[in-house]
């Protein structure tokens, strides 16, 4: 956390003259940009200025004690108040308020920089230009909200940001497994990978959104990703090729983020490890590219008009998630240590994280052989990619099934072959 206790003592003068100079560069980038606009409260001088007054305060609130730092506030406030009186007496006053919460911002910029924290008050002063520059997109965007999106925001941010934090964060029930954090955790994913891919249809059009979509689906929760775009796939005016394409890219994904966690758990042992995942990673690709492709071709995108309302969906699919998680450390208990690739490919059925970093450790403590350990990385990767054809099966539209079933099922025999011919 951001400690922004006053100093009892006065910088050198090479480190005050640093931290002046920041002020003043701050000052003139986000003045640059409202002098552009012809902003008629501050401009580039103005800004300029008001980050060294910030720096200047910050200076003499060290040396006469805090006081004197409020005052200068007290100053500053003064001044943005006689410069709106003086805006409000001409022909066309500007009614936003912008421009003066970015002095605000800008002045406390100013001070940070003399309290040692140069580093945030370069990032708060970028932020602050970037948002300043960025009105149009975003004002654009939100009036292309509509009232329906908004209520599926609000249920996002109630399952996540209210729900999810009340609930506690401990294993428990049967065998310990159920963690109803982790249980309500996927359904949050679900309804926010649902959203996030319509949002990212509506905003960046079909090709872009779907990509975009199925990447960032792969790298949050695939199987969350394949739920929800399953679901999706019942409602009428959905595309199956262009849902089928954003989950094979989400589960190519999957093995991009196998790589990188066995390349920090075990990464001596790369060599050994890394290629027969890589060749898995390439094909997997090679099969979502094409579905990629052949979306682009029939020009065939998802055509939603109001956004998922996922929330009942994600709830039963919340309580299948805890039902597997039941399965899968029943089957650990009944089969023990003797069944390596059984334990492995029930662990991946749900969750590829766990098999991946514990068998990576376990090479990486020279408990277990290296090419025991990828083959077994991968028996869990075949299994999730199982798991997630029956999600398919059980949850989605025939237009859906029959590409997501061809693409898995070409990723399941590549990996079936590199299991069997790997040296």
């Amino acid at each position: 956390m951001l400690s922004v206790a006053i100093p009892t003592s006065l910088p050198d003068a090479p480190e005050l003259l640093q931290s002046f100079a920041t002020a003043l560069g701050l000052g003139l980038l986000v003045g640059l940009q409202r002098e552009w606009v012809q902003s008629r409260v501050a401009g580039i001088r103005t800004f300029a200025l008001l980050t060294l007054f910030g720096a200047l305060g910050g200076v003499l609130g060290i040396a006469y004690g805090p006081w004197v730092l409020a005052a200068a506030f007290i100053a500053f406030a003064g001044m943005v108040i006689l410069g709106n009186l003086a805006e409000l007496k001409s022909k066309e006053p500007d009614s936003g308020l912008t421009t003066e919460m970015a002095m605000l911002v800008m002045f406390s910029a100013g001070v940070l920089t003399v309290l040692g924290h140069r580093l945030e008050a370069v990032v708060i002063a970028g932020t602050v230009m970037v948002l300043l520059q960025s009105k149009k997109p975003l004002h654009n965007m939100v009036r292309r909200i509509g009232e329906d999106d908004l209520r599926e925001i609000a249920r996002l941010v109630l399952a996540g940001l209210v729900i999810l934090p009340a609930l506690p964060d401990r294993e428990m029930g049967y065998l310990g497994v159920l963690n109803p954090f982790s249980i309500w955790l996927m359904v949050v994913l679900i309804v926010g990978i649902s959203l996030a891919a319509y949002l990212a249809q509506k905003f960046l059009g079909g090709t872009r959104g779907a990509a975009l979509a199925g990447l960032f689906g792969g790298l949050i929760s695939s199987t969350a990703t394949t739920a929800s775009l399953a679901r999706r796939s019942q409602d009428r005016g959905e595309c199956g090729i262009s849902l089928a394409a954003i989950t094979l890219i989400a589960s190519a994904v999957v093995f991009v983020r196998v790589l990188a966690e066995v390349m920090i758990a075990a990464p001596g042992y790369l060599k050994e490890m890394l290629p027969p995942l890589l060749a898995m990673m390439f094909w997997f690709g090679l099969v979502a590219a094409a579905a990629h492709r052949f979306s682009e071709k029939k020009g065939a995108q998802a055509a939603q008009e109001s956004p998922p309302s996922e929330l009942r969906s994600a709830v039963l699919f919340g309580l299948l998630y805890a039902l597997v998680l039941v399965a899968v450390a029943a089957a650990k208990e009944h089969f023990g240590s003797s069944g390596l690739y059984v334990a492995a490919a029930i662990s991946g059925l749900t969750d590829m994280d766990a098999i991946t970093l514990s068998t990576s450790r376990l090479v990486s403590t020279a408990h277990l052989e290296t090419g025991t350990a990828w083959r077994m990385i991968m028996v869990g990767g075949l299994a999730n990619v199982v798991f997630k054809g029956a999600l398919v099966v059980m949850l989605g539209a025939r237009a859906f099934i029959k590409p997501v079933m061809a693409g898995f099922g070409a990723a399941l025999a590549g990996g079936v072959l590199i299991l069997l011919l790997w040296p």
